[in-house]
C-alpha cells in the first residue's frame, strides 16, 4: 500500500503524541520511526512536486495548443468569409445560379451602423449599472481597523517551492 502525505503525517501526530505521554523520553523504536518518518515526509513531497510540475507542464501545452487551435479556426473563418463574399459577387455579377439542386440568390436585408455613439439621442440608448466590489481598498481599510461589515481579512498560507 503506497504511503501518502496524510498517513505519515498521522503517523507523525500519533508518534509526538507517543512522545509528549512519555515527558519526551524517547525509545530506540521512537528514534527509528522518526528517522523513517521524515525520510518517508521528504521522498513523498519530491514525488508530490514532480506530479506537480508534471502537471503544469502538460497545461502549458494544452494552453499552447488551444492558441494554435484557435489560430486555425481563425484562418478558417477568413476563408469561409472570403468564400462567401466571392459567391456573393458572383451572383450579383451574373444573377441567380442554378447548380443542381442548389440555387445561389441574394436577398435584402438590413442593418444599422452607427458612425457616432456621441450623437445618438438617449431615447435610443440603454444604459447597464455593473457593480463590483473593491477588495483592494476592503483589505486596505480593515488593516487600517476599520471594520467592514460583511467582509473579513483572512490570513493564508500558501505553499513556496525554491
Amino acid at each position: 500500500m503506497k504511503t501518502t502525505l496524510y498517513q505519515i503525517e498521522n503517523d507523525y501526530q500519533t508518534l509526538m503524541n507517543e512522545i509528549e505521554e512519555a515527558d519526551g523520553e524517547l525509545t530506540e523504536e521512537q528514534i527509528n520511526a522518526l528517522t523513517i518518518n521524515e525520510g518517508q515526509l521528504k521522498q513523498k513531497t519530491v514525488s508530490y512536486l514532480e506530479v506537480i510540475r508534471s502537471k503544469e507542464a502538460f497545461n502549458l501545452n494544452v494552453d499552447n495548443e488551444i492558441k494554435r487551435l484557435q489560430a486555425i479556426k481563425k484562418r478558417n473563418n477568413t476563408l469561409v468569409d472570403r468564400l462567401n463574399n466571392s459567391l456573393l459577387d458572383a451572383v450579383k455579377l451574373f444573377g441567380d445560379i442554378t447548380c443542381g439542386t442548389l440555387t445561389f440568390t441574394t436577398r435584402k436585408s438590413e442593418s444599422v451602423i452607427i458612425e457616432d455613439e456621441e450623437l445618438i439621442c438617449q431615447d435610443f440608448k440603454t444604459q447597464k449599472l455593473v457593480t463590483s466590489i473593491d477588495k483592494l481598498a476592503i483589505k486596505k481599510a480593515i488593516k487600517e481597523g476599520k471594520e467592514v461589515a460583511g467582509a473579513i481579512l483572512q490570513e493564508n498560507q500558501n505553499l513556496k517551492i525554491k
